[in-house]
């Protein structure tokens, strides 16, 4: 509870040099400038102590700032000073009912239903609204008859139509229609009505129609420029579609209408959302200067600082380490993602510390099974880039499970590398490299060609004396698929002369004996390296003849 921002009643005089309506404070409420309007219901009751509408506002005032507990102890203010107050027992429906108990909350919507003689259409709209927003147990046919009383008793407010378009949008989220057709009726009502304009924005942006939103949000800005989340909802939208300046312009809008701590602390969400993390740390650490603290500031400070490559690299990685230490001292063991594990990780190896990192990427692979093959492969990869092949070879057979369809190609010639030069195991090897012959296209030549070299070199460690000569039908289809230049580069050289080599043999020595052939992989040999000693013996011998 956030029993810090209820300002104490003995306290309230002293803030009273401002005159304010309700309805002052109750647009300050919907302009979402929470602290502001606090201050304005407390001059209110301060001026008027007995007026138990202001306790009721008071308290949704904390309830749209998602502090359903101070609301509560509000309205049980409101209810001492005046027990036949029915606004103050809606009140504390809401908050039972948002607590999941309904037995309770109904007990005080029978009170203030008994206390108007079902009479007063904003008991109707507040009990309506208990319903259509709570959390749990929805009741959004027993909202609809509420509202249809409502609008019986005062057809000419808009409060009614915008509340019917939340429940029917709630009803039928698929079919939009009847909830447009309520908010537009609200705007006919009030054509200066900004809440059922960028009601109608969000449908648009929710269906995909982010221009038409977004020229809505405009509109709903230019009738009223104090309406600050329209900005804030056009800011959103903006980042969603990659807008990112526009988003910056009207975050800034309405940082300029709501300066305060936690509306900062939502535009530093939205620059993080929208991958702008340089700015987000910034925006962040003074959120927490200005006395906001807890594990998601902690959670995205530690991954900005990773993304953020604007600052330097060692003292970015200690600051994100840092922030990665105090978010999981701070958070309960199931809000951890795999993405913490894995964050921390990148920021250890982006430190030096390539072991620690890996550590925690193991972290990441035991609490999320689903992702767990996804993290063994990034595993591996770190294990190849530093050449500890037995440990990228555990890495990769934990994901591969047995089956080689778990891997992509690209692991799968990873692991064939791995069981080629750390263990030197050569059947492995050969195993790997025959899937990646099968799984690789045509068109993927190059790759192609790397796998048939692989499999003839895998193929010949097993065959050392050559007395199967199993390894020809690699050899072949590696230099058949090399292209003219590939023959010529220089980089190429050693691989080529291996397999001419092996192949001149094989025509040489085999049963499928043919020295025409075998002098062509001969003259491969000669022709890239004139000195070489076989190629010589070979020309100097009566088979070359």
């Amino acid at each position: 509870m956030k029993i810090y921002k209820i300002i104490a009643f003995s306290l309230l005089v002293s803030s009273l040099s401002n005159a304010q309506t309700l309805a002052d404070a109750r647009k300050k409420t919907e302009n979402e400038r929470f602290e502001m309007a606090g201050k304005d219901f407390c001059n209110l009751i301060a001026k008027e102590p007995k007026r138990a509408d202001y306790y009721f506002y008071y308290g949704e005032n904390f309830l749209e700032h998602g502090d359903l507990d101070s609301a509560n102890i509000i309205w049980g203010k409101g209810i001492v000073i005046d027990p036949t107050s029915p606004l103050n027992y809606v009140g504390l429906a809401k908050y039972n009912w948002y607590k999941g108990d309904t037995t309770s909350a109904n007990v005080h919507i029978l009170k203030a239903f008994a206390l108007t003689k079902n009479k007063n259409p904003e008991i109707h709209r507040q009990t309506a609204s208990i319903y259509i927003k709570t959390p749990v147990h929805k009741k959004l046919d027993a909202a609809i008859v509420l509202l249809n009383k409502a609008i019986s008793l005062d057809p000419n407010n808009p409060e009614n139509y915008l509340l019917m378009g939340d429940a029917l949008l709630e009803k039928t989220p698929g079919n939009s229609s009847p909830a447009i057709k309520n908010y537009n009726k609200a705007i006919e009502l009030n054509p200066v009505f900004p809440k059922a304009i960028v009601r109608t924005a969000k449908i648009y942006q929710r269906a995909g129609s982010d221009s038409l939103a977004n020229s809505i949000y405009i509109k709903a800005q230019t009738i009223d420029p104090t309406y600050a989340p329209a900005f804030r909802e056009n800011a959103e939208l903006n980042m969603k579609f990659n807008q990112t300046n526009k988003a910056v312009e009207n975050w800034k809008k309405y940082l300029a209408l709501n300066n305060s701590n936690e509306a900062r602390y939502r535009y530093a969400t939205s620059l993080f959302s929208g991958k702008k993390y340089c700015e987000a740390i910034v925006e962040l650490l003074n959120v927490q200067a200005g006395g906001i603290e807890n594990m998601y500031i902690e959670r995205m400070l530690t991954y900005s600082y990773y993304e953020c490559n604007e600052s330097d690299a060692k003292i970015s990685s200690e600051k994100g380490l840092e922030s990665s230490n105090k978010f999981f001292i701070i958070a309960p063991k199931e809000k951890v993602l795999v993405s913490d594990y894995k964050y921390k990780g990148n920021l250890l190896i982006k430190a030096g510390k390539d072991s620690l990192g890996i550590i925690e990427f193991e972290n990441a692979a035991k609490i999320d099974p689903l992702k767990a093959g996804e993290i063994y492969g990034e595993i591996a990869k770190m294990h190849m880039k530093t050449k500890q092949y037995p440990k990228a070879i555990i890495a990769y057979e934990l994901k591969r499970k047995g089956k080689f369809t778990n891997l992509t190609t690209n692991e799968v010639q990873d692991l064939s590398r791995a069981y080629f030069y750390g263990p030197k195991d050569y059947v492995m090897a050969d195993s790997c490299y025959t899937n990646l012959v099968s799984r690789i296209p045509t068109t993927s030549q190059a790759s192609l060609v790397q796998a048939y070299l692989g499999q003839g070199r895998s193929i010949c460690r097993q065959d050392l004396k050559n007395e199967k000569w199993l390894a020809k039908n690699a050899f072949t289809s590696y230099l058949e698929l090399l292209k003219p230049e590939d023959k010529t580069n220089a980089n190429n050289k050693a691989a080529i002369m291996e397999a001419s080599k092996y192949l001149g043999d094989y025509y040489l020595k085999s049963q499928e004996k043919d020295k025409v052939k075998a002098k062509s992989y001969w003259e491969m040999v000669r022709t890239l390296e004139p000195t070489d000693p076989q190629a010589k013996a070979f020309f100097l011998s009566p088979d070359a003849k």
